[in-house]
């Protein structure tokens, strides 16, 4: 891969070729996560929560769950929060089509704030800044990612087809580099909650597995942003060779190695 990720404003557009295949593609988060966020980020009945790049609402719907006063999620792609609005309709649920950094809220109205596999789109600190001005008192912020892959695994799949990806520009995530993933580096994301004034808490790492067939080795592949970043025709030959070579090298079953991650950052 070059050494230039792709621009943080790409995120603002890069998922939302098609809402339905990237709702069916990603991977759901696991049960715990939201235990952690009940037990350490205040996760509760009747409180104000912000969501941050919400997408097809992955993460959404597991927050709607535990009953909120308001949920506002700001999804900055017009077809993915459109799809968000339909699949999920709820009156304490308000999805705004805008930029984070263009939201304008009240200061200290929201109890919580959440961003699932999404905040690596935005200037860490300048948004940590705005979020801790966003929150009340007592309030907390929760920083989530499925990652896929690490380099800790071996991980047959992702070097059988590295060479597919030669040349790509990477996310800002990381995924795919020999760097370790944004959401699996601790120490810069502890260091970005100190510099907004956050207490950042010890991160959580829940270690997982994935298994897929060549469709599903497709489909998700194909919601990843250095892919939809290429033109149709290579995407396309790109997708059909990561297929061939599920079906052809590992018998039609592949498993990627899977890290989500959890931060938690209070407000003091």
């Amino acid at each position: 891969m070059s050494g230039d990720s792709l621009a943080r404003s790409f995120g603002r557009e890069a998922f939302g070729l098609s809402p339905e295949n990237y709702h069916s593609a990603r991977p759901a988060y696991p049960p715990a996560v939201w235990d952690i966020l009940r037990q350490r980020a205040g996760l509760r009945p009747g409180i104000s929560i912000l969501e941050i790049g919400a997408g097809t609402g992955l993460a959404t719907e597991h927050l709607l769950e535990h009953n909120p006063q308001r949920l506002l999620a700001v999804e900055p792609d017009a077809r993915l929060a459109e799809f968000l609005r339909a699949r999920l309709r709820r009156p304490e649920l308000d999805v705004i089509e805008q930029p984070f950094e263009e939201l304008n809220e009240v200061p200290q109205s929201y109890d919580l704030v959440v961003s699932a596999t999404a905040f690596h789109w935005l200037d860490a600190v300048p948004a940590l800044r705005r979020i801790h001005a966003l929150l009340r008192h007592s309030g907390s912020v929760a920083l989530i990612w499925n990652v896929f892959g690490d380099n800790s695994r071996p991980d047959p799949f992702h070097e059988a087809s590295a060479h597919l990806f030669a040349g790509h520009r990477p996310s800002p995530s990381g995924g795919g580099t020999t760097q370790t993933p944004y959401g699996l580096d601790s120490e810069a994301r502890l260091r970005d909650f100190e510099e907004a004034s956050f207490h950042g808490e010890p991160p959580v790492m829940f270690e997982w597995t994935l298994t897929l067939d060549p469709p599903a080795v497709r489909r998700l592949y194909a919601t990843y942003s250095n892919v939809v970043a290429l033109e149709t025709e290579k995407r396309e030959a790109l997708l059909d060779a990561l297929e061939d070579l599920a079906r052809a090298d590992f018998g039609g079953v592949v498993t990627r190695n899977m890290t989500t991650s959890v931060f938690i950052g209070k407000r003091e």
